[in-house]
């Protein structure tokens, strides 16, 4: 009988998804090499091929496809029997790995924590911040076990099959200008039209909230932003809003209360929208997960209604 390796098959899996050692490598934050000598011992295990050459490439061979198919199974059952173990011994304890974008982990990761040590103190969380691109490899791979991610109007996110989607909050994008600006006179809306000639700061290039940016521009202004400035901390997008290098669009959750050096105002062609989104395997979570849910879910509650 074969003693799988859990962590091998996930290799397997993210290889029929992805389709080169290269991409599974990207994805994963491993070398190609090590990717290729993970599926070869896979294969020793099997005692059979798994892949075959094609082109220059590889692919799946038949026995492949079907050890992919069983693979789903076992790690699902793995990780429900986790689950139900730590259910069955009535103790909420264990490691719970969560990564998020920095505004939900400001905002909510960190105030989750807060409550998991008052309420269960024998739960380790574990922070990451992360881009939701960055983090969905890892957490179909069990590295992380919550990802809080975001998506906007018109730029929804893939929902890739094994994984759990949850809308936890909802917010509407502001105009972020420099306080001596313009167009910030009188608090009313501002207009996206009338930022052409502005320059811009946003999320780094391949981020949704980058992609909002540019497509918002267009949509709504018919230009192409001078986007010169990027940096997935908002701290560092905000600094250069108040020193008058940029202009932004950005969700409250991001912007500071009472900054008297930023102009905060409303879209005034439509109302932009930005959700955030808690992401978990489709599996049945362990307690520890289950309380840090609660959590996450409690303080996006406080949030709306503040």
């Amino acid at each position: 009988m074969v003693a799988w390796d859990l962590r091998r098959l996930r290799f397997l899996r993210e290889f029929e998804e992805r389709g080169t050692l290269g991409a599974v490598a990207t994805a994963l934050g491993y070398s190609p090499s090590t990717v290729s000598q993970q599926l070869a011992l896979l294969e020793k295990d099997a005692g059979m091929p798994l892949l075959e050459k094609a082109g220059r490439g590889l692919r799946l061979n038949d026995a492949g496809r079907l050890l992919v198919q069983h693979t789903r199974v076992l790690l699902a059952a793995a990780e429900a029997a986790e689950a139900d173990l730590a259910a069955l011994g009535g103790d909420v304890r264990g490691t719970v790995r969560a990564g998020g974008l920095q505004s939900a982990a400001r905002r909510l990761l960190v105030p989750a924590v807060a409550t998991m040590m008052a309420g269960h103190p024998r739960v380790r969380v574990e922070i990451f911040e992360l881009e939701i691109e960055q983090a969905l490899p890892g957490l179909r791979l069990g590295a992380v076990d919550l990802v809080i991610g975001d998506e906007y109007d018109g730029h929804p996110r893939p929902r890739p099959a094994g994984l759990r989607f949850a809308v936890v909050l909802e917010e509407p994008i502001k105009v972020v200008l420099p306080a001596a600006h313009p167009l910030a006179r009188g608090g009313g809306p501002v207009a996206i039209a009338g930022l052409r000639n502005e320059v811009w700061t946003s999320s780094a290039e391949g981020t949704g909230h980058h992609a909002m940016v540019e497509s918002t521009c267009r949509a709504l202004g018919g230009y192409e932003p001078d986007l010169r400035h990027r940096s997935n901390d908002a701290d560092v997008q905000l600094e250069l809003v108040r020193v008058g290098a940029a202009v932004a669009l950005m969700p409250p959750l991001a912007l500071p209360s009472g900054d008297h050096g930023l102009a905060v105002r409303d879209v005034a062609e439509t109302a932009l929208r930005r959700r955030l989104i808690v992401v978990t395997r489709e599996t049945p979570p362990a307690p520890a997960l289950t309380a840090l849910l609660g959590a996450v879910t409690e303080h996006a509650a406080a949030v709306r209604s503040a």
